[in-house]
């Protein structure tokens, strides 16, 4: 799926999209162009790597983009990986020469142990590239911010005792899985991602997350037996929540006329709740706050999705909003749906679904509060190891 300027335009593969490249530029430079007349300092953040010969010619995102608006570079590499040194030389051979000298310094990232014990290298790199190390950066251990790509698969520490299993299946276009965060650093909860292929295990709380293609992943759940081990679950007891497209599975069929996801056409969904769900090109995306239905607790999260949900089952809805409601809950109350994203993020919501879920005691939690202090943390880290001066020196040299 292809998102520009915050609005989804199309689906394409990788082919397509290589080649959508050239036209997508010019919405990359309108976005730069309107943050350079409001800002002083625009930090530009690449993706991948900046050295990829094969797609260099249409490159948006790294050194096509720097050379497009005349930017200063500074790479960036991980020595927890290894290589570090190989990483820097390696990639800087590679450009071009125009490319080359637009790299004001490099920064590493993730270092653990003494820091003497890397000098000698750091000298080496200078004297070798005739380009200044910025900083090295500590790997912080137990750092817990929001994966902005993959799923964050990193075992938790948490204090306390585990007393409420939660699993989240992986859909093979699962999105936003950053929903997740709060339940994953939770003290009381043992939370699970489930991959393809695995069972999943029995838990107090199943959620369905959300997906970029949601009949693509009713297929992709079945496939995995997965909806087999729902039904079981909810036999058992167990409670079920499904978020934005894992909404819409729990209905009775998704239809997509104009093929805005996939192929038009339609497909059976789980059949678990009565209403249907019908995709349309224009996307909600806002900000929304709220009360949950069955609790009164305040609510607040986001809605970025394609699709319109009716049927009678949604007379019994999960969030009261301003002037409306959002999703479903089951008449027993053991099944709950809705198009919000972040509703675990605010304490008051978090511990009603967890009480909801049948952990009677919730401890105290207050994850924005957890996230604020990663971030200090982050921000000390880098203000120690980061030579600031030196930093803003070479890009002023870059625009002398």
């Amino acid at each position: 799926q292809v998102i520009v300027q915050g609005k989804a335009i199309t689906d394409m593969d990788a082919a397509v999209y290589h080649h959508y490249k050239t036209e997508a530029m010019q919405y990359v430079l309108d976005s730069f162009q309107r943050l350079g007349s409001q800002y002083e300092l625009v930090v530009v953040e690449g993706a991948g790597s900046p050295a990829e010969i094969n797609l260099r010619d249409r490159d948006i995102a790294n050194m096509g983009f720097a050379e497009e608006v005349d930017c200063p570079v500074i790479l960036v590499a991980d020595i927890d990986r290894g290589g570090v040194f190989a990483h820097l030389v390696g990639t800087l051979d590679l450009l071009s020469e125009s490319e080359q000298a637009r790299v004001v310094g490099f920064v590493i990232n993730r270092f653990r142990g003494d820091i003497a014990l890397l000098e000698s290298g750091l000298d080496w790199l200078e004297a070798h590239t005739g380009k200044p190390v910025l900083g090295v950066l500590p790997y912080l251990k137990g750092f817990h911010l929001e994966a902005e790509d993959a799923i964050s698969t990193e075992d938790v520490a948490a204090s306390g005792q585990h007393t409420l299993k939660v699993v989240v299946p992986v859909l093979s276009r699962i999105s936003n899985h950053t929903d997740f965060d709060a339940l994953r650093l939770h003290p009381q909860i043992d939370f699970e991602f489930i991959g393809p292929g695995k069972a999943l295990p029995p838990a107090d709380l199943i959620i369905i997350p959300g997906t970029k293609n949601v009949r693509i992943d009713l297929d992709f759940l079945r496939e995995n037996g997965w909806d087999k081990a729902i039904n079981k679950h909810l036999r058992y007891g167990g409670k079920l929540l499904g978020v934005c497209g894992g909404y819409q599975m729990l209905g009775r069929s998704i239809h997509d006329p104009e093929g805005i996801e996939s192929a038009a056409g339609a497909s059976d969904a789980l059949g678990l709740l009565d209403f249907e769900t019908t995709l349309e090109k224009e996307k909600q995306l806002q900000q929304v706050k709220g009360t949950l239905c069955h609790s009164g607790a305040a609510i607040s999260g986001y809605e970025i999705h394609a699709g319109i949900s009716k049927g009678p089952a949604l007379d019994n809805p999960a969030v009261k909003l301003e002037g409306r409601v959002d999703g479903v809950r089951s008449e027993d109350g053991q099944i709950m749906g809705t198009y919000l994203h972040g509703l675990f993020d605010d304490e008051a919501s978090l511990q009603s679904l967890l009480q909801w879920a049948g952990l009677e005691q919730v401890q105290a939690f207050d994850y924005h509060a957890l996230k604020e202090r990663e971030i200090n943390r982050l921000a000390d880290a880098m203000g120690k190891a980061i030579d600031i001066d030196k930093l803003l020196a070479v890009v002023d040299e870059f625009y002398a």
